[in-house]
């Protein structure tokens, strides 16, 4: 049996909690790793440039999350085509979907990038940069922002690998990535005292290390899909298929890219510049958390989106439920970590007692509703699994910003610093209720209009 109908004989047959686990060990593990290596930044940075280093990169967040976006935008997309695709038994085209990918990565990244460098000062003014804190974002920016490129096609490609079938290999890419980071971070800022301009240049010699990984591995004989130069040229109907499922995660990045922008601003003049050297403390622990469920999405995606190309149903939505379960139960040990241990996550970071007890405050609050949030996260990847771009845009817009950023205005007026901080989980839980009555209303549908079997 060939590697591929190997491949769509487990996706199509296999147990579906071991079938999970199998493909979403890797990517947690993956994600996992990636996350520690931002932390690992930050500590980096906090501990070896000071507090103050801690707030600049904090306003490089929605630079990044916008660079990750566009990323997202054509990988996740072709991922979950793919994924779709090879459902379908159609493998030719999800070669074309391999190649046109690669292409709009180039194309959109790449204007990216060279916007990004023409405008970086200004942005990052309106980013909530001061005095005290621009130069450090600066000198980090202008190493990162030509990395921009590599960033994208390490990210996209090792979404479509694993959506391929290789969820080992496409954890081997983010553990290698993390490994020289994380190595070189303590040799460039440390030894070299190079501060925080090491830290972009480790970054990027990283993920030029992943990005020949992951693309060698579409040109190796081994491999389910390769490159063929034939299917280079882009054509409108593949490239309209990628950005539809694609706008899902885009939408959401840049949405949160925007919050952040707000939020920066919004703990500026609430609280200084501390508060958004704070706002990168926690935003960093919460942030691992939160991988862990993208690492299990990125797992359950390639099961989700070859049952629903194959109209294998019933499998489709069993491994929506475990993978409910499996996240809630990941987002409640979260929940534990931040409630009574934000002393010691934010003694990691710095050894200034001011921005400790910002940061432990902050914390606590962010996570009162992350035993629920992992239900939200795992839903809105569902609907972007089986191509209903629209519904998980909806989902993915409620939490990072049709309801964080009414919370946004309203809460710190009233209540402050603590307002700002209590504005993130309250747009958790009220997206979170709008996440179920959409599940509940969308499963009830289909299981009218495809079968009268039990689903879920």
């Amino acid at each position: 049996m060939s590697n591929s109908a190997q491949i769509s004989h487990k996706l199509a047959t296999e147990n579906i909690g071991k079938l999970i686990w199998t493909y979403s060990i890797p990517a947690i593990v993956g994600t996992v790793v990636m996350s520690l290596y931002n932390i690992v930044d930050r500590i980096f940075i906090g501990q070896g440039v000071g507090p103050l280093a801690i707030s600049g990169l904090a306003l490089t967040f929605p630079f990044m999350i916008l660079l990750m976006a566009f990323g997202m935008l054509v990988g996740a997309g072709a991922a979950a085509r793919i994924s779709i695709t090879l459902g379908e038994n159609n493998k030719e085209k999800a070669e074309k979907i391999l190649a046109n990918a690669l292409v709009l990565t180039f194309i959109i990244s790449g204007t990216v990038v060279i916007l990004s460098y023409i405008f970086m000062s200004d942005v990052l003014r309106l980013f909530g940069g001061t005095e005290k804190t621009i130069q450090y974002a600066e000198e980090f920016m202008r190493i990162i922002i030509p990395g921009g490129i590599l960033s994208a096609l390490n990210f996209g490609f090792n979404n479509i690998m694993r959506a391929s079938g290789y969820p080992q290999k496409a954890m081997y890419t983010m553990i290698i990535c993390s490994i020289i980071n994380i190595v070189l971070d303590a040799i460039f800022i440390f030894w070299f005292n190079w501060g925080i301009k090491g830290a972009a240049i480790a970054t990027n010699i990283s993920y030029l290390v992943g990005t020949i990984w992951v693309l060698s591995h579409f040109m190796q004989k081994t491999s389910i899909l390769k490159f063929h130069r034939k299917n280079f040229r882009l054509e409108k109907d593949i490239v309209k298929s990628i950005l539809s499922i694609g706008m899902s995660p885009f939408s959401m990045q840049l949405a949160t890219s925007f919050v952040i922008v707000l939020v920066n601003s919004t703990l500026l003049r609430y609280g200084g510049d501390l508060a958004i050297g704070a706002f990168g403390i926690i935003n960093s622990v919460n942030t691992l958390v939160i991988m862990v469920i993208i690492g299990l999405n990125q797992g359950t995606q390639p099961i989700i989106g070859y049952n629903f190309g194959a109209k294998n149903y019933d499998r489709m939505f069993k491994t929506l439920k475990y993978g409910i379960w499996i996240a809630t139960c990941l987002t409640t040990i979260g929940f534990i970590i931040g409630t009574f241990l934000p002393s010691l996550m934010a003694h990691l970071f710095t050894q200034d007692f001011e921005l400790q007890d910002i940061a432990t405050t902050a914390l606590r609050i962010s996570v009162i509703m992350f035993p629920i949030i992992g239900f939200q996260i795992v839903v809105t990847n569902f609907f972007q699994s089986i191509g209903k771009a629209k519904i998980s845009i909806l989902l993915s817009l409620t939490r990072q910003f049709l309801f964080l950023v009414p919370c946004l205005v309203i809460l710190p007026p009233i209540f402050g610093l603590t307002g700002a901080w209590a504005a993130m989980p309250v747009s958790d839980g009220l997206s979170t209720i709008v996440s179920a009555f959409t599940i509940y209303y969308f499963v009830k549908k289909f299981k009218r209009e495809n079968f009268e079997s039990s689903i879920i």
